[in-house]
């Protein structure tokens, strides 16, 4: 299939472009009013759009960034702003539970909901799409992204202690930050290439040079997060309200499920571009990045947010179903990171995590989700122990190996 014409590209990418930005204004405009006294499915709707609209925007400002820094370093950020919308509705929930305690189990709802809706869906479709495109069994992925790998790994391992505590407390902040600061500098020290871009930065970096194509990365930046700004706290309240009021639906599935995805889609839609433009490797990648930054960065920031609301040290308390949603999570969790151990991820691997994650909708008991943790985690060990000997020996390494030494990633 032949690439559109300049002319065309450029009318179907400014209209992107256009239609990106016009998704925030409806709320932009009822914010100061307090949403002009409108339903909480409007405001949902409303306020839904314009985190969708932001999500975009700020998306393609940190693609723009990446002809200036290291590729592996303008992944994480690429990763970080994208889930930033998500960490807007989950630390407002955490920040409420200090005030309000009902409040705590709608912030571990929304951060289990986005790391395995993150995995489930995203990672599964990019991969399926990638290896329809190169019509092969499997996504081979760059030696590089051994650095996500490695902090996805540690991050998982030490998501299994969380629970036992009974909170996710400041220890845990601290812990979950220092791998994420450590997984920055890694990125950091990485090198650069060439980068295309794809669709509205195409356009801007063609149309406007260097110095225009830093004017518009503030400009969007500014722009996308104001109206994220303005629409996490009622978009999220509305979603419980819509729950506890009008739909009667359990509010905590509302909570787990709609707002991640009206969150994650952006992001997912980049991944699954870069996978048909045959950068299969660069999508995975992203999102591969984006888990890291949920399992370091959201789930550390959590505590602080409800320690700073309520006034004291305690932790956020976990309740026993949110408990099993850590556990099932901290499970999907690492077979995922076992899948891609020796840098492939297979058509059938793909299929298996989306399978995995969709029976979970089919039954809601505590029994169920135990049941599913140990699905998950009895297939990563039977990676591990039926043919798994580049897998063994990669997981050692990854694990036991220093993440500061520079080591040169071959393609």
């Amino acid at each position: 299939m032949n690439e559109p014409e300049p002319r065309h590209a450029r009318k179907r990418d400014l209209l992107i472009l256009v239609g990106a930005a016009v998704l925030a204004v409806p709320w932009i405009v009822a914010h100061p009013y307090e949403g002009l006294g409108l339903a909480p499915e409007a405001v949902a709707s409303f306020a839904g759009l314009a985190i969708l609209g932001g999500a975009f925007l700020l998306t393609w400002a940190t693609e723009l960034a990446e002809r200036d820094i290291p590729q592996a370093l303008a992944i994480l950020v690429l990763a970080l702003v994208s889930v930033l919308p998500e960490y807007a509705v989950d630390l407002h929930f955490a920040w409420t539970a200090g005030k309000d305690p009902q409040y705590a189990h709608y912030a571990v709802a929304n951060m289990t909901g986005a790391n395995r809706l993150l995995i489930g869906v995203g990672w599964a479709v990019v991969v399926l799409i990638a290896c329809a495109r190169t019509r092969r069994r499997e996504l081979v992925l760059h030696a590089r992204q051994r650095l996500e790998i490695r902090f996805l790994l540690w991050a998982t391992l030490y998501s299994f202690l969380i629970p036992l505590t009974g909170t996710i407390n400041l220890l845990d902040a601290v812990v979950l930050f220092t791998i994420f600061v450590v997984y920055a500098w890694c990125a950091s020290r990485s090198e650069s290439e060439a980068v295309a871009f794809v669709g509205p930065p195409a356009l801007i970096d063609r149309e406007f040079g260097t110095r225009g194509r830093r004017l518009w990365e503030l400009a969007l930046f500014a722009y996308a997060a104001y109206a994220i700004f303005i629409s996490a706290a009622p978009f999220a309240d509305s979603l419980v309200e819509i729950g506890r009021t009008r739909a009667h639906v359990d509010e905590f599935l509302l909570v787990q499920w709609v707002a991640p995805l009206a969150s994650e889609s952006p992001e997912f839609l980049i991944a699954m571009l870069f996978a048909w433009r045959l950068r299969g490797s660069l999508g995975i990648g992203a999102l591969i990045s984006s888990k890291v930054n949920q399992w370091t960065l959201l789930v550390g920031a959590i505590p602080i947010a409800f320690s700073l609301s309520a006034g004291s040290w305690r932790g956020l308390p976990l309740d026993e179903r949110q408990t099993e949603e850590l556990i099932l999570t901290s499970a999907q969790s690492l077979m995922a990171a076992i899948f891609i151990l020796d840098l492939r991820f297979s058509r059938i691997e793909a299929v298996l995590l989306a399978a995995l994650f969709l029976g979970q909708f089919a039954f809601t008991s505590t029994e169920v989700r135990y049941l599913f943790t140990a699905l998950y985690l009895t297939i990563a060990l039977g990676l591990l122990v039926v043919r798994g000997g580049v897998r063994r020996a990669e997981l050692v390494s990854l694990l036991f190996s220093n993440p500061l030494s520079k080591r040169r990633a071959s393609p």
